[in-house]
């Protein structure tokens, strides 16, 4: 495992197969797709910047990169993807063997140009947009939670930051922060979907000046920047409007019946911030960030009827097709999204609520501008307020939030791509490269990314397109398929800078393949990709059976790749590069990817959203948690993620990203109950205790969003969250003693009977 890190952290990529089956059949006998993980922009430890712009082959448009073949006699370096001879410049005419530019290093596989600072000056940093859409319909409590998270994030903000104001409940009101004298506000009905024309009519940006002919697109395209500065200020300039706005916001006036949900305009608020954006200020990297505590039930976004009689849809209604507003509110985000990708622009989510809020129909919208997106069950909750927090906070674990990427891949002429899984939107830019099948945002080789951080990992699946080579001299010259992944994006310096990756893997077919291919496979980047691969196929294939699907790809993954004799089960070994898979595959089927029963649709997609967005890592804690024990006896140390791992002289820490879980065994609870870690002759107990929240508090410091800490006792009723992780290999109705003094209340068949299972099939 050790060396796909290092390749990790050398070009920020995780690819399942690290040698490539080489043809069509091949692949598609290995089962997990020829893909990769990708973070564009995640920091690299010894990445090099360039201050100048790259070199392109005129033919593909690739980047000069160390696979180049390059003759310094004649200056003239071969593309590795087209072959095309290029001549170099006339700056770079001193090139030689043994004086190379940067970009042709043999370790700078990935190498970033900054364009800005050719001639020494950085460039006048472009102000960050954040426009703060709130929702008024809550009781005061919540009110008085988010008020003050408001307040604290506002001060949090960049300096050079342009702020602006919405507030929804049954009308949306539109601030004028520029207005200092008295409160002002531009009020719009919340059942009538208004155009950026309208907005612009009705909110007098042409009092002063008539209308110019064609399309309104901020300060250079029509509208002055006085109009603009009304309602998108500094934030030194708005600091006292916005605040006491803030203090004398009230819950939204109108009255609720007591059979009634609250009118809450959820789409209509946001529909007229991304039309208040896009002409002020678009291609800027401006944020919507919406803050909404309970459903919509009014505009073309609602999810439910105002009748309290009538549930919020559930997993069940959407299977059966009986959740009547669900498709017209996801059409209605989709053509919010693809508004939002035109202007570059993103949406934020901080949905608090314990109701469902319709997070299932925003999720089109959040993913494809790249967006944040928080799931809470109140805005006091610590979730909400220190992920909020981690937004705005500079230093070590800053988020690194930058704006207006464009990413393009390109690769050698054997292999297609099927598409991306992940926080992109397509550019719809066609051509000989994109495959037939589409996975995700595909039939492109270029994709938007309005929104994305350190952390956003996209996973790109590719499709090997070689047909069988009977000619065995061929397949020696050149064995190797070759990538390139282009992140044009603006740095959160305000910089405007491109980073290259380019990558070249070796690729096998024929007999005796099979065991270069094992050498190669990585198993945690291969479970990250099942995983978002089944969850897509969920969502968007009616009819369609996960489990089966999963466990029919491990059996043919088993039978392929393990050691075994024909219709010997007790034969069957597994490779220790294949082992853990199994083990992946088995959790990833109880994960809450698969399992939707007991979720809403809501926090289904809200677990899905962050899974494509994560990098490799993260996202095999949420498929298969870690489990570290601390006892007397030892130091911190991994334990087995099985019931047999309780015992009541131990203490237990959950890791399942979302969730952390510190378990006292039923001894060490009574020993806390008793007081005994206050007294000066039992420190070491006190150390114990402590051991786990510290160990628990350096995740959380850098993890976004922040996951919830639960803190719960053997035999409490908060065991259950980790109880439902871990392997039941004892239940209510196994036999023998029981060795961790705990049960597992379920029918759910335990890892050791899973795998017995799989070797009888794989063997077949």
């Amino acid at each position: 495992m050790a060396e796909f890190l290092e390749l990790e952290s050398q070009d920020g990529v995780r690819m399942p197969w690290n040698v490539i089956p080489g043809t069509k059949q091949e692949s598609s006998n290995c089962v997990v797709p020829v893909s990769a993980i990708y973070s564009p922009i995640r920091p690299l430890p010894n990445i090099t910047l360039l201050p100048y712009s790259p070199l392109r082959c005129r033919t593909c448009r690739s980047v000069l990169n160390p696979f180049a073949i390059v003759d310094f006699a004649a200056k003239i370096w071969i593309c590795p993807f087209c072959f095309q001879r290029n001549h170099f410049p006339p700056n770079y005419a001193s090139i030689s063997d043994d004086n190379l530019p940067a970009e042709l290093f043999p370790h700078y596989t990935t190498i970033e140009y900054s364009q800005d600072n050719q001639i020494g000056q950085s460039p006048p940093q472009p102000p960050l947009v954040f426009l703060f859409v709130i929702d008024s319909c809550l009781i005061e409590e919540e009110m008085g939670f988010l008020k003050s998270s408001l307040s604290q994030a506002f001060d949090l903000l960049p300096d050079n930051s342009l702020v602006g104001l919405i507030t929804f409940g049954t009308l949306v009101h539109v601030h004028e922060l520029g207005f200092a004298q008295i409160p002002k506000t531009y009020v719009f009905r919340g059942n009538k979907d208004i155009s950026k024309e309208q907005l612009l009519e009705h909110m007098s940006f042409f009092a002063k000046k008539p209308k110019p002919p064609g399309v309104i697109a901020g300060a250079r395209d029509g509208l002055s920047a006085d109009s603009i500065s009304r309602f998108l200020l500094p934030k030194a300039d708005c600091e006292f409007a916005f605040n006491s706005v803030l203090e004398e916001l009230q819950k939204d006036p109108w009255g609720v019946p007591t059979d009634q949900r609250a009118t809450r305009c959820t789409s209509t608020a946001l529909s007229i911030a991304a039309s208040l954006l896009g002409a002020c200020v678009p291609g800027s990297g401006a944020r919507i960030m919406a803050f909404i505590g309970g459903p919509s039930t009014e505009g073309s976004g609602a999810i439910v009827s105002k009748n309290l009689s009538e549930p919020i849809r559930s997993h069940k209604d959407l299977d059966k097709d009986s959740a009547p507003l669900y498709h017209k509110a996801v059409k209605f985000y989709e053509g919010l999204s693809k508004q939002l990708v035109h202007q570059g622009h993103v949406l934020d989510l901080f949905a608090c609520a314990l109701d469902q809020v319709g997070v299932a129909e925003l999720k089109i919208a959040v993913e494809r501008t790249g967006g944040l997106v928080v799931l809470a069950e109140s805005f006091g909750h610590p979730v909400f307020k220190d992920s909020l927090r981690r937004i705005f906070q500079a230093g070590d674990y800053d988020l690194g939030l930058s704006s207006s990427g464009i990413f393009e891949i390109n690769c050698s002429k054997d292999i297609k791509v099927q598409g991306i899984i992940g926080p992109c939107a397509s550019l719809e830019k066609k051509g000989p490269l994109c495959s037939d099948t589409v996975i995700g945002q595909g039939n492109t080789t270029a994709w938007k990314m309005c929104g994305l951080d350190k952390a956003t990992s996209l996973c790109l699946i590719f499709e090997v397109v070689k047909k069988e080579s009977p000619d065995a001299t061929i397949q020696s010259t050149s064995n190797q398929f070759y990538f390139q992944f282009l992140t044009y994006y603006q740095h959160y310096s305000g910089q405007m800078r491109l980073r290259v990756t380019t990558l070249s893997r070796r690729w096998v077919a024929g007999p005796g393949s099979i065991q270069d291919l094992v050498a190669g496979f990585d198993q945690e980047a291969a479970a990250v990709v099942m995983a978002r691969q089944v969850s897509f196929k969920m969502e968007t294939e009616a009819e369609f059976d996960p489990i089966r699907w999963l466990d029919k790809a491990l059996i043919h993954l088993c039978s392929r790749f393990g050691d075994y004799q024909k219709e010997s089960p007790s034969s069957f070994s597994l490779s220790p590069r294949l082992s853990i898979f199994p083990q992946f595959m088995f959790n990833l089927r109880r994960s809450q990817f698969v399992q939707v029963f007991n979720n809403s649709p809501d926090e289904t997609a809200y677990f899905r959203m962050i899974l494509n967005r994560e990098n490799v890592a993260n996202s095999v804690v949420m498929i298969q948690p870690s489990l570290i024990s601390f006892s007397f006896h030892s130091g911190p140390e991994p334990a087995l993620l099985d019931v047999a791992s309780i015992a009541a002289d131990r203490i237990l820490l959950l890791d399942s990203y979302f969730t952390m879980v510190i378990f006292h065994g039923a001894t060490i609870a009574q020993w806390r109950k008793a007081g005994y870690h206050n007294q000066p002759e039992h420190q070491a107990f006190a150390y114990l205790l402590q051991a786990p929240r510290d160990e628990a508090d350096s995740i959380i410091k850098e993890r976004f969003p922040v996951p919830r800490l639960v803190i719960c006792d053997q035999h409490g009723s908060q065991a259950r969250f980790l109880l439902a992780k871990l392997n039941p290999s004892a239940t209510y109705n196994s036999d023998g003693p029981l060795p961790g003094g705990d049960v597992i209340f379920t029918d759910d068949v335990s890892f050791e009977v899973f795998l017995d299972h799989l070797q009888r099939l794989a063997v077949q």
